[in-house]
């Protein structure tokens, strides 16, 4: 099994929507379980599924592997390391990979609730522990 060390694979919101069907699979998924899933809820196609799944295949996300006349598909890019690289692109693209002015903004544009700010507190409180 490959495994991968955060690497940088770009998925699309389209491609994120298959990921999140792969991720929640307790095994090999095939692509009409897939596009069951999907298909009505986002008005695509098999065809579309079928090509998001070769395009995750291309990219090292996911993996397949024959069953009889059909392919099985299962993540190699774990939605940890996913969420960690789109957090740090989006740290970088929009903060200057600053964490502070990311809260800041959040605090000025939108309302935090005393249980947002506790739980950042707490956050902070444990970082300060650790370093």
């Amino acid at each position: 099994m490959r495994t991968l060390v955060a690497l940088s694979i770009a998925i699309t919101e389209a491609e994120a929507l298959v990921m999140e069907v792969l991720w929640r699979a307790d095994s090999p998924v095939s692509s009409e379980a897939v596009f069951d899933t999907l298909g009505k809820q986002q008005k695509w196609q098999e065809t579309t599924v079928k090509t998001l799944l070769g395009r995750l295949l291309r990219k090292g996300a996911i993996r397949a592997e024959r069953d009889h006349r059909r392919y099985l598909y299962s993540p190699v890019l774990s939605r940890e390391q996913w969420l960690s690289f789109e957090s740090k692109r989006l740290l970088n693209r929009l903060f200057g990979g600053r964490l502070a002015p990311l809260v800041a903004h959040f605090g000025q544009h939108h309302r935090l609730t005393r249980q947002d700010l506790a739980d950042l507190k707490r956050l902070v409180a444990e970082m300060d522990d650790d370093g």
